[in-house]
């Protein structure tokens, strides 16, 4: 066999995604965890309407600390997926699509989404009371 002495194609190893990619993915990543904490909110609707004890279970489990990083990811996801999307909708009219805007539209996703999230979970711990 002839070996060619053209260059390889750049791989993902190589090659520095842009930011504008990254976010693209983590949406998709986001929008698949979504379903998977979809299902996991329904299952607390679903032992609130079982009754006491299913429920307790399940608060249980939420209250533990694997409960409440996968409660924190869920709201991280849906926070940034939620923001990301508004950005989506905004490019659908033909606006921020310049190089320069589209960057800052991706530090503002990442910062909304950010304060969003620590918001609902200050709120949550309760530890806006004490402010």
């Amino acid at each position: 066999s002839i070996k060619s002495k053209r260059p390889l194609s750049p791989h993902l190893q190589v090659y520095k995604l842009p930011l504008t990619a990254l976010m693209s993915i983590s949406h998709r990543i986001t929008g698949a965890g979504l379903i998977v904490g979809t299902f996991l909110v329904t299952a607390f609707f679903l032992a609130a309407a079982m009754g006491e004890a299913e429920y307790n279970m399940v608060l249980d489990f939420a209250e533990t600390l694997y409960g409440r990083i996968i409660l924190m990811l869920w709201s991280a996801g849906l926070y940034f997926h939620m923001c990301n999307g508004v950005r989506h909708m905004i490019w659908d009219t033909g606006a921020l699509l310049s190089k320069s805007a589209s960057m800052k539209a991706n530090f503002v996703v990442i910062g909304a989404a950010a304060l969003m999230t620590v918001g609902t979970w200050v709120m949550a711990c309760g530890c806006w009371k004490g402010l």
